[in-house]
């Protein structure tokens, strides 16, 4: 490979990592605002986070297009064609936080015509350690940082945890006022979305430790007893 090809595929493959960059901080925005909307029952923001969506779907395709374009032309090895693998896969990550975040946004729209419940403050929490989680997975990404792709997924358990006191506090507060069963219902709903965006998180941490190490993770993923399971 010549010295020319070698700078253009660096080249190609910073773009690459650019857009993916990109579409990052797209669905990071999509999930706090969707988060927000609930907890400010701001309707206008969530109908903003729905229109959105299609903007993530037309980035996950360009990322699609690119990585093709890279493996037809440059057919890739070793530590070059982890990087257009993991791209891909976390291309995918990303386009799924979207739809959740998308999701939780929908909830919004329904939460807003109704009663507010004091609850939502604790969904607002979660939220926010689940946004949290996104911006250093990504950062851990865009430096390959492997510590911090270890944090990250190290992490999982808090989410786990807070998922579970809020469904319990839910259920408790149903149980109290059977007229906040739909509302609850639908923050229940607000909350496993969270959690799953928690998980895809987990799954973008354990991307960046192969694409840094070329290994996968040495242990099962950290998981405590979740209520969501079953």
């Amino acid at each position: 490979m010549t010295e020319h090809t070698v700078k253009a595929f660096g080249e190609e493959l910073d773009a690459l990592s650019a857009l993916l960059s990109r579409m990052g901080g797209f669905s990071e925005s999509m999930v706090a605002d969707a988060v927000a909307s609930v907890a400010r029952r701001d309707t206008s923001l969530a109908q903003g986070v729905i229109g959105r969506d299609g903007r993530i779907d037309e980035m996950e395709r360009d990322v699609e297009k690119q990585i093709v374009r890279l493996l037809a032309l440059r057919q890739p090895m070793a530590r070059d064609l982890r990087e257009v693998l993991a791209a891909y896969r976390l291309s995918l990550e990303i386009e799924r936080i979207g739809d959740l975040a998308k999701n939780i946004a929908k909830r919004a729209l329904i939460l807003n015509q109704a009663d507010p419940v004091s609850l939502t403050r604790s969904v607002e929490r979660m939220g926010k350690i689940v946004s949290s989680r996104l911006k250093d997975v990504l950062d851990a990404y865009g430096t390959r940082d492997m510590k911090g792709a270890l944090t990250v997924w190290g992490g999982d358990e808090d989410v786990d945890e807070h998922y579970n006191s809020l469904f319990r506090e839910l259920l408790t507060y149903m149980m109290a006022d059977p007229r906040m069963i739909t509302s609850c219902a639908h923050l229940l709903f607000v909350a496993k979305n969270m959690e799953r965006i928690g998980d895809h998180c987990t799954n973008m941490a354990e991307i960046v430790h192969f694409l840094v190490t070329g290994e996968d993770m040495p242990n099962d993923r950290p998981k405590i007893d979740s209520l969501s399971q079953g």
